[in-house]
């Protein structure tokens, strides 16, 4: 099965999912669904809640609070989001002019607090103690890869036990509480709900690594961001940390010193882009990535072959396979 199959099976679920978004973003106050609109309008796959979809059926739901629910969960990707880029100081995000650098900085982070917030309303309405309690624990957790990664931006000693503890907790969590809420909607039994939460881990260590990945290699057009924009911005991803290790003191030096003064110029990014080529620092993060998907789908080998199981394979093999 191919990704494009899996987005037809759910073609229909996912456009209830958006409706239910479009009806929960209702505001009098106009500059919230102008500023989340011009977010969540410009590209993103929902790729959250299609695992959520997904791992629901898997395990027997196909009830309505999987709508809700969906997009519960990517209001609160969205609202990290519009977080991000006000720390990082963006300029663009999936192609676009950013929201901050269109409605400043205070707008931004408000309309982010109002996502988590309404998020919370919504889970007291559709969801269970056990689901509260999940995504409790899951934004806390993503608030902590925040600050992790905050501290660990541009020190060039960052180790990689460091890096995949930042995006455990910054991006796999969240991917992870979407697999484990589909298998708490299903009543499954407590195994396979910790399975479904593992595979979700696995899968979204392997989704960050390979959006890290192709921030120097993917076609600027389709990737929707400056190549080396995460080089610029100080955050030293796994290419980057391979070539730190293998590299020359000159080398390193050159790097390091490009980082500290976040360097725009492209000819530097170039000549560190090809210093990640030469120690093969590319092929080292996305095996690392695959390693990551090939242990994901052991933890699906408890679930019955059927349409769904497979439509995850697919949605993990897509992961290593994307370029956007």
């Amino acid at each position: 099965m191919q990704i494009q199959e899996v987005f037809r099976i759910y073609g229909d679920d996912l456009k209830r999912v958006e409706e239910h978004m479009e009806m929960y973003l209702r505001s009098e106050v106009h500059l919230i669904p102008e500023i989340i609109h011009h977010l969540i309008g410009s590209g993103g796959k929902r790729f959250r809640p299609l695992l959520l979809l997904a791992t629901s059926a898997l395990c027997g739901y196909r009830g309505d609070k999987r709508f809700p629910l969906s997009a519960i969960i990517e209001f609160i990707h969205t609202a990290t989001l519009l977080h991000d880029d006000v720390i990082d100081q963006a300029e663009t995000r999936r192609g676009k002019i950013s929201a901050n650098n269109i409605w400043g900085n205070a707008a931004s982070v408000l309309v982010g607090d109002f996502l988590y917030s309404k998020s919370f309303k919504l889970m007291t309405e559709h969801g269970n103690l056990a689901i509260i309690k999940l995504l409790s624990t899951t934004t806390n957790t993503m608030a902590e890869g925040e600050v992790l990664q905050l501290v660990k931006c541009g020190d060039t000693n960052i180790t990689e036990k460091d890096y995949l503890s930042i995006i455990e907790k910054k991006t796999a969590t969240l991917i992870s509480a979407a697999c484990a809420v589909g298998g708490i909607l299903g009543n499954t039994e407590n195994t396979r709900i910790e399975a479904l939460t593992r595979f979700g881990i696995r899968l979204g260590s392997a989704f960050q690594i390979t959006d890290d990945t192709l921030d120097y290699v993917a076609e600027e057009d389709e990737f929707g961001k400056a190549i080396g924009k995460d080089l610029e911005e100080g955050k030293i991803t796994l290419p980057l940390i391979r070539t730190l290790k293998k590299c020359t003191s000159e080398e390193r030096n050159l790097i390091k010193t490009a980082i500290e003064k976040r360097e725009r110029e492209g000819q530097i990014i170039a000549e560190i882009i090809s210093l990640i080529d030469n120690y093969d620092g590319i092929n080292y993060a996305l095996n690392k990535a695959k390693m990551y998907i090939d242990e994901g789908k052991v933890f699906l080998e408890s679930f019955e072959d059927c349409e769904e199981k497979k439509s995850l394979i697919a949605i993990s093999d897509y992961i290593i396979e994307r370029r956007t």
